[in-house]
């Protein structure tokens, strides 16, 4: 096991059958010298701090000397900005969190593959090697840089000064005929906060693309599929669950739009169903994220369940035949009682082997990872439900659609 650094590529607590999504590429690197991290991914309490407050406080203490805190000329102060404080305090520390959670979970769902002996033997270097190639991609020095020259060219630039930043007078800007003056908080919050706030995100996209990058590697190896696997996806069951560990980056994106969402509603009037259109392509977008990487594996799922039928239904025709001479037409010895046969009962489990190949999904998503991935991405929107009603008729409505 590796525990000092050995640059960028360094593969700490990976094993040659391991891979995981977060232990590589130099901001890791970065944070292992800052002692934020260790090659365990512990210290998240200091991440959980330190990243966030050094994006949010000095934004805090600049609007303070600027006098845009809290009463002041700007339509939108600092501390009435839940966009920003949605953002920095809550969405942020999820994007940390994530990393935990995914290490933790998604990691032995690589080693499934050898262990559940999907891979065949002579496909073993094929597998190895894409692992192999999904870490020099995560560890790419030459990939974050890009990610950090789109986040200022793009995100900044063109997205947040475009379309997502208020037309008002806020704590960051005040409009003019020349376009919107910065304040010194709103240069640290143009060119350091959210910066640093959009590189963690769109290192998650990066991520999730090196993921189904794998997934669409390995989808290509002759799998050893079995279609009467109880998990009715042929032994290919375990990829559902990691959906369950991209909850905390979906309540991130949930808690982001819900803060630019408050925002406009509490500032400029406006009202929650108007943005409906915005939340819907949020929970696509999200699903197609997550779950969007599995469906690599469809065509050789459904073209085991077909060949699956076939042999399964020969060999049931074969049985059944064998059985009907048996015992309806007098194969039988007759010294053979039929009380007591196990016949009858492999007959009957041969029936429920029938009925799983049939049964068997062609999609790796289950209805509850689906449901999981919507609740996890709405749950932040819900509390701007009260802008429309009070509480009370809020829960009275909640808890007549459950019960």
């Amino acid at each position: 096991m590796k525990t000092s650094l050995q640059g960028a590529n360094a593969d700490p607590l990976e094993g040659p059958q391991d891979f995981s999504l977060v232990l590589g590429g130099p901001l890791f690197q970065l944070l292992l010298r800052l002692r934020l991290s260790d090659t365990h991914l512990e210290l998240l309490r200091r991440r959980l701090t330190f990243i966030p407050l050094l994006c949010w406080l000095p934004l805090f203490l600049l609007s303070a000397l600027e006098g845009n805190l809290f009463e002041s000329e700007a339509t939108i102060p600092f501390l009435r900005d839940l966009e920003t404080h949605a953002r920095f305090l809550v969405a942020m520390p999820l994007l940390i969190l994530a990393e935990m959670v995914v290490h933790q979970r998604m990691l032995p769902m690589v080693r499934q593959f050898k262990e559940r002996e999907l891979v065949p033997k002579d496909a073993i270097a094929v597998f190895d090697g894409a692992i192999a190639a999904a870490r020099r991609l995560r560890n790419s020095v030459t990939a974050e840089v890009l990610l950090v020259a789109l986040v200022y060219c793009v995100g900044v630039l063109i997205i947040w000064q475009h379309y997502t930043a208020i037309d008002t007078f806020t704590w960051y800007a005040k409009p003019s005929a020349a376009g919107p003056t910065l304040s010194v908080a709103g240069m640290w919050y143009g060119y350091f906060s959210l910066p640093v706030f959009q590189f963690l995100l769109c290192r998650w996209y990066f991520r999730i693309f090196i993921w189904a990058r794998f997934l669409r590697s390995v989808s290509r190896i002759n799998l050893q599929i079995v279609p009467t696997h109880p998990d009715k996806l042929g032994g290919l069951g375990f990829l559902a669950g990691t959906v369950s560990a991209f909850v905390p980056l979906a309540v991130a994106h949930g808690a982001l739009v819900a803060g630019q969402l408050a925002a406009r509603i509490l500032h400029l009037g406006a009202k929650l169903p108007e943005f409906k259109s915005e939340i819907l392509v949020l929970v696509i977008f999200l699903s197609v994220l997550v779950h969007g990487p599995l469906l690599a594996f469809v065509a050789q799922l459904a073209r085991a369940k077909r060949k699956g039928q076939i042999e399964y239904g020969a060999f049931a025709q074969r049985y059944v035949r064998e059985f009907d001479v048996k015992w309806l037409r007098g194969g039988a010895p007759a010294d053979e009682p039929l009380v007591g046969s196990g016949d009858i009962q492999s007959l009957a489990d041969l029936g429920n082997s029938l009925d799983v190949v049939r049964s068997m999904r062609a999609v790796p998503v289950t209805k509850e990872a689906v449901v999981q991935l919507v609740a996890a991405t709405l749950i932040p929107i819900l509390p701007l439900m009260l802008t429309m009603m009070p509480l009370e008729e809020l829960l009275r409505t909640l808890f007549g659609m459950l019960f």
